[in-house]
């Protein structure tokens, strides 16, 4: 096949699979006929022809994820953009020793022999991207799987449309088919994907949605890096500042309308502090979206939710909560037309609720007063391991033990959802929560196949080779007796 002569295929939104598969089969093409190609320089290259042409489009992905969204101009620049510039730029700045071969100790059993550790690309990648972050959750992945040298094709989500029409544009302007892709289209064109047996697959999203993507890539025993979520928990206990905690709460449920897979589920706060911090939200809310409800409405800071589908969904958790008694504590107020929730906080949840048992992944914060940490411990090893917990306490043994009690992907303390941006930490869950980790040196890694070199120099195990006289019988009991 002649790559060259290759049509953008990405250009169409209504990819067939036949399509698709040609697609893939022309960069299966240049991976294997130069598996070396993508050296150090033209890595380099890549990464950096991406973040001109990012940087070059910005106007256009603010008005695209205006358009998908109503996402702020501010928050694009925070959580979409800024992410991606710095794991580029990180990327950038590291690679040259990331991809350096890196000599391992040996052992009294490998006398003899040299070893180490080479990052080889993995090939041919697919890249599942979100309806939350989809500028983000695409280009920053595609920047990990650049700077380990991969072919890449990206399916970024159709509930945001107008942002995947600038994704596909971005990537067309910048790389050829063969080396990246855009897939653009519904839930057929991901299976159509995912029928294929890609090298490495990194998707983000539901739980879900993860075991149907693990379960096709085991078909192909293809690797995965799934990015899910969870029901991330907030602890604030009796030590806590409560008027910091509000401000960095509110900022971290509320951001993107709440539309963020790391942002807090849900508060425990010791009974003595509830008050102090329903009051501290309520301020914090007011003072950042504004007092009125009107004002709260028309903020040009607070996005909307996607679509309806999910409007709905944030609107019969509420409801079932309000009616099997749980009290409204601030907002509360709904638009379907405008697709519109307030920022919300609600007291008085039980586990019965359907709140209390789904991710809500929307503007609505319950709070439940606790008594004994162990409570509140005990509940949250009860469901399945979260992305994030956060822990708001000046007392450091207290986050001590409930970080040696607990399991999540990440933890915060005296902070929330900004682990998120630190270049130099494995970003993941762990089981229901996600499988693999990302960002930085992490993110090259799990793109990246850890190829073991051994090198025998002058070692004696052939000594140790058949047929197994007395003498080497004796050789062998010697070594497990003295090496093993």
């Amino acid at each position: 096949m002649n790559v060259q002569a290759f049509p953008r295929a990405s250009s169409d939104p209504g990819l067939d699979a036949n399509q698709i598969q040609a697609l893939f089969a022309c960069q299966r093409e240049a991976v294997e006929r130069d598996r070396a190609r993508f050296g150090l320089r033209d890595r380099l290259d890549s990464l950096t022809r991406l973040k001109i042409t990012i940087k070059r489009r910005e106007g256009d992905i603010i008005s695209a994820l205006a358009s998908d969204f109503r996402k702020p101009e501010p928050e694009v620049r925070l959580t979409e953009l800024f992410p991606v510039y710095q794991e580029i730029s990180h990327a950038k700045l590291h690679l040259r020793s990331w991809t350096k071969p890196h000599r391992v100790p040996g052992s009294l059993g490998m006398f003899g022999t040299s070893a180490q550790v080479r990052y080889q690309p993995r090939g041919v990648c697919l890249i599942i991207a979100p309806w939350n972050y989809p500028v983000n959750l695409s280009l920053g992945p595609l920047a990990s799987a650049l700077a380990a040298g991969n072919t890449a094709i990206i399916k970024p989500s159709e509930l945001t449309p107008a942002t995947s029409a600038i994704i596909r544009q971005i990537v067309e302007e910048t790389f050829p088919p063969e080396q990246v892709a855009v897939c653009e289209g519904d839930a057929s064109v991901s299976q159509a994907l995912l029928d294929l047996p890609f090298d490495h697959i990194f998707f983000t999203g539901s739980p879900q949605v993860g075991k149907i993507v693990m379960a096709a890539a085991a078909k192909h025993l293809t690797s995965v890096t799934l990015e899910l979520g969870g029901k991330s928990p907030t602890i604030v206990d009796s030590t806590a500042d409560i008027d910091d905690a509000a401000r960095k709460i509110v900022w971290g449920k509320f951001s993107n309308n709440g539309q963020t897979c790391i942002a807090p589920d849900h508060i425990y706060v010791a009974r003595d502090q509830a008050r102090n911090l329903v009051d501290a939200l309520r301020r914090e809310i007011r003072r950042v979206y504004g007092k009125a409800e009107t004002d709260q409405k028309g903020s040009p800071d607070y996005g909307r939710i996607v679509n309806s589908r999910h409007f709905d969904r944030l609107s019969a958790l509420l409801d079932d909560a309000t009616s099997h008694g749980a009290l409204v504590l601030e907002g509360g107020t709904r638009d379907p037309a405008q697709k519109y929730i307030a920022p919300t906080l609600i007291g008085g949840t039980t586990h019965q609720m359907a709140i209390s048992r789904e991710e809500i992944f929307g503007p609505v914060l319950p709070l439940i007063e606790f008594d004994d940490i162990d409570s509140v411990i005990e509940a949250i090893n009860a469901g399945p391991k979260p992305l994030a917990l956060y822990i708001f306490s000046k007392d450091a043994a207290a986050w001590e033990a409930i970080i040696a009690r607990t399991s999540s992907g990440g933890v915060c303390i005296n902070q929330n959802v900004v682990q998120f941006l630190h270049p130099n930490l494995p970003f993941g869950g762990v089981n229901n929560s996600g499988i693999g980790s990302a960002h930085g040196f992490h993110g090259f890694k799990a793109f990246s196949h850890e190829r073991a070199v051994l090198r025998d120099r002058f070692s004696v195990l052939r000594l140790l080779f058949p047929p197994y006289t007395p003498a080497v019988k004796r050789l062998i009991d010697i070594t497990v007796r003295i090496l093993g």
